[in-house]
């Protein structure tokens, strides 16, 4: 049995699921076009969005929501809470492995430097409010995203060396 299983729900776990479920309505457009595409009511698309309710998504809407923008957000973080990662086999085009291995990196030190930014920021005064939490935790979900991108990338690289027998 997973360790989540056995213990309670999180409160960090929580926490990723609502800073998710906020993105998520972000990307679609806002808490208006998100109850217009799930057919669910502004204020309860609000409850959704704001990280203080203690109210989530119902799965038809991440799905809805998710086609919509293109984005597994909330499913990432669900797979997260059980050890898994979700991967988009077609998101990398093995063609020009150099040049998206460059740019993947480009892109991830552009992400890690955003979170350390932010992060010195939060930290400058000694503590850290949940709006500056909040604020670390999308910068770090950005990073994740960068990362998975770059190890992608890598991956693809390492199969274009064996295939063309450079390995």
């Amino acid at each position: 049995m997973s360790e989540l299983m056995r213990a309670p729900f999180s409160d960090a776990w929580f926490h990723r699921l609502k800073t998710a479920q906020k993105d998520l309505i972000k990307r679609c457009g806002g808490i208006d076009r998100a109850a217009e595409l799930t057919s669910v009511s502004r204020s309860q698309v609000g409850r959704w969005n704001n990280p203080g309710d203690p109210d989530l998504i119902s799965l038809p809407a991440v799905l809805m929501l998710e086609a919509d923008c293109d984005a597994p957000l909330v499913s990432a973080v669900m797979a997260g809470i059980n050890g898994r990662r979700i991967a988009d086999p077609d998101e990398v085009t093995i063609t020009g492995a150099s040049a998206c291995v460059l740019s993947a990196h480009a892109a991830t030190i552009t992400k890690a430097s955003e979170l350390m930014s932010v992060g010195a920021r939060a930290l400058s005064d000694g503590k850290v409010t949940p709006a500056e939490a909040a604020e670390m935790d999308r910068a770090c979900s950005m990073l994740d995203r960068s990362l998975d991108d770059l190890r992608m990338v890598l991956a693809n690289a390492k199969v274009l060396r064996v295939v063309n027998g450079d390995a």
